[in-house]
């Protein structure tokens, strides 16, 4: 998807970004980018382990028949 984009796209999109927030709301806009990252990859590190937790439950409450 990114991948077409060049350094002049890139420092065109930054220079924007700029523009729009400012240079002193951009610590704050990475800050929470980043703490809304962090926390979608620990739901989904969460969901993983509990579909897992899920799956060992249920194998072990049906032994197979035979």
């Amino acid at each position: 998807m990114f991948q077409n984009l060049g350094t002049w796209d890139w420092l065109i999109i930054l220079f924007i970004v700029l523009l729009l927030f400012g240079g002193k709301k951009l610590p704050e806009l990475s800050r929470s980018i980043g703490k809304a990252i962090s926390t979608f990859k620990k739901g989904l590190k969460d969901g993983e382990e509990e579909l897992k937790n899920n799956e060992d439950k249920k194998d072990n409450q049906n032994p197979p028949i035979g």
